[in-house]
Order: structure tokens, then C-alpha cells, then sequence
């Protein structure tokens, strides 16, 4: 099985790295010190299994597990044996062991992971697969006070280039992320988004008015360039 370490006490990973290479079976293909760095990698690798710690900095393993739409199979690891009858509210999760760990106790953990099955997978999953990648489609994360949230994007209505930040308005919330317009721009709906300014990106849906130069989102009256208008205007579905 190829799996991950996700620790942020590096004796701990070095630990576990080396009871996997003693099982056999396992191969580490990575391991990381940050939550936050783990989940960019799991949401564009496929893994079978992932060694993670439930206490790190900022984000912990419970919210790492909340945060991945499909999880794979989760033996966790701690100091803390406390959080035991919390973890198997987790499908996910095979195992937990608790720290200092002992072969015979991981290895009993490895056993479990080979027979274990995660509800909703194989079969089952590969017929939902196009409505997961239909909600990725429609989801963002941003990385605030490095805590990854996530916004319906639809729900955003403008986006604005503040310096070395953008500013995300949404219905319910307005968010201040270190990121350029030009990075947003990629992800978002072609469709359904347009860059009107070089400091504005609005959400075609959720114009009100337009007069001259300008938009009315919501309440924020939005520039538009000369050079972007005629774009504007073929995106409108004019009578």
C-alpha cells in the first residue's frame, strides 16, 4: 500500500517511516510536517492509506479528514488517547495508536487496513464520480490564518485586486486572501465570471445595472474598461 506520514514532530515521522519499511507491504511515497501542504498534495494524488497525528499547529488531523471529500484509509496516531471514541465517528479511519508505537500494536493496525473498506467507494463510487467532480467544480478553498474554507462559488459576486491581496465578496461573507486576480481568474467559471478592469472580476449573474462605464454588483458600483466592454456586452443576453 502507498501511504503518507503527516506529523509535525519530525522524530515521529522518522518513526513511523521506519516501522513501515520494517512491515514490507508499505511503501511512504511522502510525508509532511503541515496539514495545509498534505491536503494540496492528497487533492491531486491518489494515496491508499495516510498515517496522520491529531494534534498539529493551527489545523489538526480532525480537520484535515473534514476538509477531503473522499478521504482514504486513516490510522491515526497520537500522545493522545483521549480522542479514541471521537475517531471512529469517521468512516475513514481504520486504526489509533497511541504513542510510543510498538511493532506488534502496528502492525495489528496494517492487518485492519488491509481488510478495511471505507463506505461509498469502489463500485459505488465510480458511478458518483461525475457529480463529486460537478461539486469540486462549484467549490473554492482559500487559505485564510492557514485554515483552508470553503466558498460555493457561485456565491461570489465580485472580486477585487487590493495590492498583493484580493478581496472575495460573497453573499454571506467578504474574504482578504494573499493571492493576485489573475490566479482567481483561473479558477473560476469562465461562464459564469469576466475580468471587466484590471482590479475587477464580477460575476456576470449578479449584475443589476449597467450605465456608461460601470456595473452595479450588489451594492459596489464596478469600473469597466474600454478594452473589456465589448466582451461585456457579447457575454449579456441582450433583447
Amino acid at each position: 500500500m502507498n501511504c503518507l506520514i503527516i506529523d509535525d514532530e519530525s522524530a515521529a515521522r522518522a518513526i513511523v517511516e521506519q516501522l513501515c519499511k520494517n512491515e514490507g507491504t508499505l511503501t511512504v511515497i511522502d510525508q509532511f510536517s503541515n496539514a495545509i501542504q498534505a491536503i494540496k498534495y492528497l487533492n491531486q494524488n491518489d494515496v491508499d492509506l495516510i498515517f496522520l497525528d491529531i494534534h498539529m499547529p493551527d489545523f489538526t488531523g480532525f480537520d484535515l479528514i473534514q476538509t477531503l471529500k473522499n478521504p482514504p484509509k486513516v490510522i491515526l496516531t497520537t500522545s493522545d488517547a483521549q480522542f479514541a471514541i471521537d475517531a471512529f465517528e469517521y468512516e475513514c479511519i481504520v486504526d489509533y495508536l497511541v504513542k510510543p508505537i510498538t511493532l506488534p500494536r502496528f502492525q495489528k493496525a496494517i492487518e485492519k487496513a488491509k481488510n478495511f473498506t471505507i463506505k461509498n467507494t469502489g463500485q459505488e463510487k465510480a458511478v458518483t464520480s461525475k457529480g463529486d467532480a460537478k461539486d469540486e467544480e462549484s467549490q473554492l478553498y482559500i487559505n485564510i490564518d492557514r485554515r483552508l474554507i470553503k466558498i460555493e462559488i457561485p456565491s461570489i459576486y465580485l472580486v477585487e485586486a487590493k495590492g498583493d491581496y484580493i478581496l472575495i465578496k460573497t453573499d454571506s461573507k467578504n474574504y482578504t486572501v494573499h493571492s493576485t486576480l489573475k490566479k482567481i481568474e483561473e479558477k473560476l467559471p469562465k461562464e459564469l465570471f469576466l475580468k471587466v478592469h484590471r482590479s475587477y472580476i464580477i460575476n456576470l449573474k449578479r449584475i443589476i445595472d449597467i450605465e456608461d462605464n460601470s456595473v452595479l454588483i450588489a451594492k459596489d458600483v464596478v469600473p469597466v474598461s474600454r478594452s473589456n466592454r465589448s466582451e461585456l456586452m457579447k457575454r449579456l443576453n441582450l433583447l
